[in-house]
């Protein structure tokens, strides 16, 4: 159909989209790469089932205020000694111990640090810090 346009010495007025095509399969490959690249940071699927079982992860739940006061699961907890104790037998009891930190925006950056460091002391290696999502 085109070469009788062109024999006939009109112009070929149609869009190409081939090009549009071979952009949109980089990309697709390039989003497929990436996606598999981020897998490698999730969980292994190969867990054997049970009809009873359920997970179970134990989280320390470590909260900080503006007043530098700690609290452990919501009861305050004032020295370092008791914190470093209580952390170093919950992660002796479970390796896969999660710890959170929520601080207050108020909260000194010197006792994050100071909190931060007690539980890295500890052995408590998995930490995240705890905040409101943005509106």
């Amino acid at each position: 159909m085109a070469g009788a346009h062109e024999s006939s010495g009109q112009t070929l007025s149609g869009i190409n989209v081939t090009p549009l095509v071979d952009v949109m399969l980089v990309l697709l490959v390039i989003f497929m790469v990436t996606a598999r690249l981020d897998d490698q940071h999730s969980l292994p699927l190969d867990l054997p089932t049970a009809a009873s079982g359920s997970e179970v992860q134990m989280v320390l739940n470590v909260s900080l205020d503006a007043q530098g006061r700690r609290f452990v699961d919501g009861v305050p907890i004032s020295d370092d000694a008791a914190l470093r104790e209580l952390a170093t037998r919950m992660q002796r009891d479970n390796p896969e111990l999660r710890t959170i930190i929520a601080a207050s925006t108020r909260a000194n950056h010197g006792d994050v640090i100071h909190l931060l460091d007690t539980l890295r002391l500890a052995g408590v290696d998995k930490v995240a810090f705890a905040v409101d999502p943005t509106p």
